[in-house]
């Protein structure tokens, strides 16, 4: 009865596969055909509905099953917390009125254009018309915690009464104000469930989610069967997505476990075989449709440099020109494998399972093209087949080798930087201090490079380390309207104080959407260009707003 009719193949078909435990029904203490007898087997009933359909298994078919009752086992729940309110009145000898419970389920009528507003009345019994003003909205409400007051003194619930008496009194003391025209502060006021939200003011969180599911599961209702989205499949696809990335991963390690014996270096293969070892326990995770975080897993098994080392025997010869075309082939390919690697990594921190693999079938490709390289110069035969092709690739700029806390500033060179009087250019000894306002313009962090001697155009490519907060409303402030500051300076010598060439200001609010800028400013005497220029570059772990994303355009080479 509680199923219905157009359920109990897929039921069935279930129990037949994998019988889940059923929920035995309670059996009425009451008399047999009174009415707290039919009250507690109706209840029951719709519990027991909900809690064997959870317990059904873990088959694409009971899933299925679920999803299709999904909404309906919340309504059931609260129908059921309906009916446990009902039958404790009875208890107590209370007057019932039955004509607000929901019907039985599949007894040939359509359970959802009837049920659903019944369950609304169960969460809202008592939301009154939206109201004409703000005024008109808190003495609704008002009036309702008053009246919860007196139902629970009534009741003998002090502490509950005293609490809504409270809020009561909170709501006349905002009327007395809006009344004296004083500004209120509504978001203090607590909201009695089901009441709309005040004229001019928005609804708060949890009402909004709450009202939102109902409407959902209303419109889920009407829809039918065939158009709701399976969410099911979808995530069961791309938890077989991660399992197959998983398992390809262990295998990387156990090749390059074997690789490694064969080249006689038994501690580098145990240290593969531990790696491959080590993803069981996540593999089993995976399995089991646990969520995995692939960022957290070692990198693939990196190739020793001398596997790219283009070798053939002594008594082959090959031509001049075929030996170039081989050097440059192999070139080639070798930076398209680390091209994909890097991308690959890239998206691994980010748990993108799909490009991770992606990119990792590319770059074994590219190792293959090299083995059929090495093997065709090996045996002194002309150079293999090949051509070139134009592919273009949506890539996520990163670098996983920062934290989220770290912001590295590099300083790379001076061009053409002014000298103070009486320093001919030619003996200019510069250094550069950068001065960062965080977290406060009073405790900035300072750096400085070294001094490069002897030139107006020093090249310095040094790098700084600040620490940041990325959420900090004080480190947002200074990365959209102070920047970063750097003055550049002449080393005095013995006794000699250090002159000033001039100050830059590098702009950061690129780090918004970028994470590396690289920028080339003027050189300021004040307010007056100097001609000279400073070039610095900027880089975060990601973006502080979304994700760099980036789209190239390579000419890769297949053989």
């Amino acid at each position: 009865e509680v199923v219905g009719d157009g359920e109990s193949e897929d039921v069935a078909t279930v129990s037949s596969t994998s019988p889940p435990p059923q929920v035995q029904l309670k059996v009425s203490s009451a008399a047999p055909g009174s009415l707290q007898h039919t009250l507690e087997e109706r209840a029951a009933m719709y519990t027991a509905a909900l809690q064997n359909a959870k317990s059904a298994g873990e088959t694409s078919k009971a899933r299925r099953f679920e999803r299709g009752l999904k909404v309906d086992f919340l309504l059931l729940f609260l129908g059921a917390q309906r009916f446990d309110a009902v039958i404790e009145s009875l208890e107590k000898g209370q007057a019932v009125d039955l004509s607000g419970l929901p019907p039985s389920r599949g007894q040939g009528e359509e359970p959802w254009s009837n049920t659903f507003s019944f369950y609304v009345n169960v969460l809202f019994p008592s939301a009154p018309a939206a109201p004409r003003d703000v005024l008109d909205a808190l003495e609704q409400r008002r009036a309702k915690y008053a009246e919860a007051s007196a139902q629970a003194k009534a009741s003998g619930d002090d502490r509950k009464a005293r609490m809504h008496d409270r809020i009561a009194k909170q709501y006349q003391s905002a009327i007395r104000a809006h009344k004296a025209g004083k500004a209120v502060d509504f978001d203090e006021l607590p909201v009695p469930p089901g009441f709309p939200p005040i004229p001019g003011q928005k609804a708060t969180g949890a009402e909004q989610g709450f009202v939102a599911a109902l409407e959902a599961a209303d419109k889920l209702a009407s829809t039918d069967p065939a158009e709701v989205p399976d969410e099911e499949e979808v995530d069961e696809e791309k938890e077989e997505k991660v399992l197959e990335f998983l398992e390809g991963r262990k295998r990387q390690y156990l090749k390059a476990a074997l690789q490694a014996k064969q080249k006689n270096d038994l501690e580098q293969a145990k240290n593969f075989l531990r790696s491959a070892k080590g993803l069981d326990a996540t593999i089993e995770t995976a399995r089991s449709g646990k969520t995995v975080d692939i960022s957290a897993l070692p990198s693939p098994p990196g190739d020793e440099e001398d596997d790219f080392i283009l070798v053939h025997h002594s008594d082959v010869q090959i031509s001049e020109k075929a030996e170039q075309v081989y050097t440059q082939l192999a070139k080639i390919l070798k930076e398209q494998y680390e091209k994909c690697m890097t991308h690959s990594k890239q998206f691994t921190h980010l748990g993108n399972v799909s490009e991770t693999t992606k990119f990792e079938k590319m770059a074994d490709s590219c190792k293959q093209s090299l083995e059929v390289l090495k093997l065709a110069q090996s045996r002194g035969l002309a150079p293999p087949k090949h051509h070139f092709e134009e592919r273009s690739f949506h890539t996520v700029r990163i670098f996983p080798e920062l934290s989220s806390t770290d912001m590295v500033v590099v300083v790379v060179k001076g061009m053409n930087l002014p000298a103070p009087s009486g320093i001919q250019a030619n003996d200019l000894d510069a250094y550069v201090k950068v001065d960062f306002p965080y977290p406060s313009s009073e405790q900035p962090q300072k750096h400085k490079t070294t001094v490069i001697k002897n030139t107006n155009s020093p090249d310095y490519n040094q790098s700084f380390t600040l620490s940041i907060n990325r959420n900090h409303r004080g480190f947002r402030r200074v990365v959209t309207s102070k920047g970063l500051k750097l003055e550049l300076l002449h080393k005095g010598g013995f006794l000699r104080n250090d002159k000033s060439i001039g100050t830059a200001l590098v702009k950061l609010d690129k780090l918004e959407t970028q994470s590396e800028i690289r920028e080339i400013v003027e050189v300021m005497d004040g307010r007056k260009p100097t001609g000279g220029r400073i070039e610095v570059k900027v880089r975060l772990r990601e973006p502080l707003s979304g994700q760099d994303m980036q789209t190239s355009t390579e000419r890769r080479g297949i053989i």
